[in-house]
């Protein structure tokens, strides 16, 4: 990953998929529950993220979510999500359950099995495409 300077580099940056409604729906509720402004969002389509990261292809970042570290080291998928509960105010404690044995292997297929779904899971939790965002913002 290129290294970027900005005044950013201290926050885990959380790459996703823009256009899900499921996706966009995590990362409004991770902004509304993160602590002391962890973390900085970025949509896998935004010319930002393919400025910042232009070695991120973006078939990775469409098949599942990248968190970026400070440091630049990169989480996919289901490995992000430790990272990012230790970062939430009342649900650090989540981040525990990560290391109980077999929780990798649930949570990967768990993972692998939601990131191929979520847009025919996103058609029966938002039927008519009316997926707003809490900010008002139509994804």
């Amino acid at each position: 990953m290129d290294r970027h300077n900005n005044s950013q580099s201290d926050k885990a940056v959380l790459i996703y998929d823009g256009s899900c409604p499921i996706c966009s729906s995590t990362a409004a509720w991770i902004k509304e529950h993160e602590q002391k402004k962890a973390f900085e969002m970025l949509t896998c389509q935004s010319e930002n993220r393919k400025k910042r990261y232009p070695l991120m292809e973006e078939a990775a970042c469409m098949q599942a979510m990248q968190l970026v570290l400070p440091g630049e080291h990169v989480l996919a998928g289901e490995k992000a999500l430790p990272e990012i509960f230790k970062r939430l105010k009342r649900y650090r404690a989540a981040a525990g359950l990560f290391k109980l044995p077999g929780s990798n292997i649930i949570a990967g297929a768990f993972y692998r099995w939601f990131a191929r779904s979520r847009y025919r899971i996103a058609e029966i939790l938002y039927p008519h495409g009316n997926h707003t965002h809490q900010h008002g913002e139509k994804a």
